[in-house]
């Protein structure tokens, strides 16, 4: 009689599902990734390719050594969404063991030590980006401009190989640099007009349409931003994190802009270069490191635009959104503890709601 479909509780159903999900997250981060794959040529493509196969590789080892179904896990999208967001935020021309390396990291260190999908307490991406750039420093520092694939100047892929395999050598090396965060640290350090020198520096046109050095997650603002408004769009992501982690850097760098516009740059420069949009929509969002609330999750948000506006600010890095998400998702645990969702029909004090049939029995009394 269990069984019967009569007696059965009644359920709704949905179309959502985790390969859904991270799907509509692959899709949303593909023209931007595109565009920067092609902006960067062949030593992009094999970093990318390396990474996400060593993820996906990585992430059936570990399945298989669990006892736990492959298939159904592997396909889930998971893996494969955790080397993509990954190598968005590695040097374009970095080799390809750095994306190997930070795949293992990420896979093993930060998802299935923790359990597997839904267990970790960091974002496994941001672990392995936190964890290379403090070890391997110099790789994880030397940024490319724009070299579009099949461009005169642009390496091909004998070249491409050879960059990917063993690093940059001459004449490719010249072409490295800094990323413009990195450039208005120098400029800082070194004493100068940051307001005189922000016009050459930086083109908000050039960095909307992706034509600044950096990474993946840094050629086109204007396509990570339709990317997540498109996620916001579908229902994969709220947007109270995305906003909350933009107010977070653009409040605090426009006051202090204000304050002295030649030792701090202005909030454009902040939301524009770097990976705030890529953090704002695609790293901040991940439901298993981010609170529960929309309060709490209105925090957290603006609590990572703050140390990330701070860490590029006053830190020893540049760019500061890895820490920031690390740091924030130790602090989710204590934001879902003292913020907790209302529970249907009581208060935020856990207190029954009143009910208006009891009220009306209260004053016949």
């Amino acid at each position: 009689m269990l069984d019967s479909p009569l007696l059965a509780s009644p359920h709704a159903h949905a179309p959502v599902s985790i390969s859904r999900t991270m799907g509509l997250v692959l899709l949303a981060l593909l023209p931007a990734t595109l565009l920067g794959l092609w902006q960067f040529g062949w030593p992009a493509i094999l970093l990318f390719s390396a990474t996400l196969t060593a993820a996906l590789l990585f992430e059936a080892l570990a399945l298989i050594l669990g006892g736990k179904p492959l298939r159904a896990s592997l396909m889930d999208g998971s893996a494969l969404l955790t080397g993509w967001l990954l190598v968005m935020t590695l040097p374009p021309w970095a080799p390809w063991w750095i994306g190997v390396l930070g795949a293992f990291i990420a896979i093993i260190v930060g998802k299935q030590v923790f359990g597997g999908l839904g267990q970790n307490l960091f974002n496994p991406a941001m672990v392995a980006r936190v964890v290379l750039l403090v070890s391997f420093p110099l790789e994880m520092t030397q940024w490319i401009g724009p070299q579009p694939l099949f461009f005169a100047q642009t390496p091909g892929l004998n070249d491409g190989l050879a960059i990917s395999l063993d690093g940059l050598s001459a004449p490719w090396d010249a072409m490295s640099g800094a990323s413009i965060l990195g450039q208005v640290d120098l400029i800082l350090q070194q004493g100068g007009d940051l307001a005189a020198a922000t016009p050459e520096l930086f083109a908000p046109l050039t960095a909307l349409l992706g034509g600044i050095p950096g990474s993946l997650g840094e050629t086109s603002a204007l396509l990570l931003l339709l990317g997540g408004l498109f996620l916001i769009r579908k229902g994969v992501i709220d947007w109270v994190i995305p906003v909350a982690v933009l107010l977070g850097v653009a409040v605090p760098a426009s006051l202090l802009h204000l304050l002295d516009p030649a030792r701090f740059a202005g909030p454009l420069l902040h939301l524009l270069a770097g990976a705030t949009l890529l953090t704002a929509f695609f790293i901040a969002t991940d439901p298993v490191t981010s609170p529960v609330s929309r309060l709490g999750q209105a925090v957290f948000g603006a609590g990572a635009g703050l140390l990330i506006y701070l860490i590029r600010t006053f830190g020893a890095y540049p760019e500061g959104a890895a820490f920031a998400i690390l740091l924030m998702n130790a602090a989710t645990p204590m934001i879902d503890h003292y913020i907790k969702p209302r529970i249907f029909g009581r208060d935020r004090h856990g207190r029954p709601l009143p009910v208006a049939g009891d009220a009306a029995q209260e004053r016949q009394r």
